[in-house]
């Protein structure tokens, strides 16, 4: 564990870092439009202000909300990188909690990332799935 690890929510200029790692890990960058609260309902973890992992929380009108999209910065080897995916993923839970979530969904591709969501309790479906989207206008 790092104690110098800080969780915060997202802010206006993370987009920006984070559309470059999605370009570096050879994913689509979503728009910000496509994105709950414009790309600002999120988490961003860092240390020492070096930016780590984000992932973006949808609520929903029900009991459920999504965490999404979550992608790491490939730059950033230290020790306690997988800690820090983690601390993300528990930090969303305890904030979705408080505003009275019951359920947490995500999908995901990533084996490192399907693991450490299995590791922390959720249920992990064995099938493949794909993301399916299209842009209606």
């Amino acid at each position: 564990m790092s104690k110098d690890l800080v969780v915060r929510n997202l802010k206006k200029d993370d987009y920006n870092f984070i559309a470059k790692w999605w370009r570096w890990w050879r994913w689509k960058v979503i728009p910000k439009e496509m994105l709950p609260e414009n790309g600002l309902s999120g988490l961003m973890v860092e240390k020492d202000g070096v930016r780590i992992v984000s992932g973006f929380i949808y609520m929903t009108n029900s009991t459920g909300a999504m965490l999404e999209f979550i992608v790491s910065n490939p730059d950033y080897r230290e020790k306690d990188r997988k800690y820090a995916i983690e601390l993300l993923i528990c930090t969303a839970e305890e904030f979705c909690k408080e505003l009275g979530c019951d359920y947490m969904f995500s999908i995901g591709r990533n084996k490192h990332l399907i693991e450490t969501h299995g590791k922390l309790g959720w249920n992990v479906d064995k099938n493949p799935s794909y993301e399916i989207m299209k842009k209606l206008k």
